[in-house]
């Protein structure tokens, strides 16, 4: 299951989706990808702004150094920093899961 979320009016979406969480009831799912895209959002603004350093993240992956902007060091620590406080929030009283891992897709 994937919980879509979306702010108007710029109609910026993206999915969550709870991947390699064993038995785990859909409702708990769903919840967890809930604070999962809440704590993003809140820690990086909206759900553009979510899209946008996304999109970011992923282009500086496949970047050549020269096309590497100056300001992406602070930019990818603001990612993984928010990336982290929703993964926590996500995961939030479920228990362990070694494997587990929220997906972020853009739509």
């Amino acid at each position: 299951m994937q919980t879509t979320f979306e702010t108007f009016p710029s109609n910026t979406q993206f999915s969550i989706e709870l991947c390699d969480y064993p038995e785990l009831p859909e409702t708990q799912r769903e919840r967890a990808e809930a604070r999962y895209a809440r704590t993003l959002e809140r820690q990086l603004g909206d759900a553009q702004s979510v899209c946008a350093l996304y999109t970011l993240m992923e282009q500086l992956q496949e970047a050549s150094p020269e096309d590497i902007p100056p300001n992406a060091p602070a930019l990818y620590q603001r990612w993984l920093k928010a990336v982290q406080a929703a993964t926590e929030a996500g995961m939030q009283g479920l228990g362990e899961a070694e494997t587990a891992y929220f997906s972020i897709r853009l739509q």
